[in-house]
């Protein structure tokens, strides 16, 4: 399996959402970066995504986005795959 890394909030219900759906499709292990605990990380974020908000979801070298992203990659049929590195 792919690692996934997020970069979060302690009270974004769109970080909870994303983190119960990549659970759902056995994901055990999430490198979270909390952004709210260091203003840096947010930075770096914005750096690497161009985007503001969290959360922004890396599954091995690519971004998906934002939960909606990952909600709509999932509809496609394209999470799994990308789990597994296909």
């Amino acid at each position: 399996m792919q690692p996934v890394k997020m970069y979060t909030t302690a009270v974004c219900p769109y970080c909870i959402r994303a983190k119960q759906v990549l659970a759902s499709k056995g994901v055990t292990q999430i490198d979270e970066i909390r952004v709210d605990m260091n203003p840096q990380e947010r930075m770096k974020m914005m750096e690497i995504t161009g985007r503001r908000t969290v959360p922004q979801i890396f599954i091995g070298d690519t971004h998906v986005g934002g939960c909606d992203e990952l909600v709509a990659l999932d509809s496609r049929g394209g999470l799994v795959p990308l789990l597994n590195g296909g």
